[in-house]
């Protein structure tokens, strides 16, 4: 798998990962567009992997102080099930400084690959977007 990233909404790669995001978050699991595409995408980071040139997994990085939010992390459903977004979490996981701290909410079905990643659940179960989230951290030493 190849990946790319870019900072810029003009790219390539901005609009491979809104196709994803279009295609599993709003069309798939019925997140409104608007709450999906919440105005930050020109303030972050986006990551998509490419398998044979074809999109098919995306994730977002956004910045606050010492911690990186991982959001909007999801995979074509043709493509789950093969390591593709544990791949494309570990380039971006590897490209961040050592002191960070790594947040990001997770779907309640996604919680064993953030474990695998080494992220621990924090706090009690909530409901975002009408779908079952946990909070997850992980610190780079």
């Amino acid at each position: 798998m190849k990946i790319e990233s870019a900072a810029s909404t003009e790219s390539q790669v901005y609009s491979d990962a809104v196709s994803i995001r279009q295609a599993v978050f709003v069309k798939e699991q019925g997140i409104s567009a608007q709450l999906e595409f919440d105005g930050l995408d020109d303030q972050v980071t986006h990551y998509v992997g490419y398998v044979n040139n074809q999109p098919v997994v995306t994730a977002r990085i956004r910045f606050e102080d010492q911690i990186a939010h991982i959001q909007r992390v999801a995979t074509l459903k043709a493509f789950r099930h093969h390591g593709y977004a544990m791949m494309l979490l570990q380039r971006v996981i590897d490209e961040i400084a050592p002191g960070t701290s790594l947040e990001l909410n997770a779907q309640a079905t996604a919680i064993g690959l953030y474990q695998q990643l080494g992220f621990k659940q924090v706090g009690k179960p909530f409901e975002e977007v009408g779908i079952k989230h946990i909070k997850m951290v992980k610190q780079l030493s």
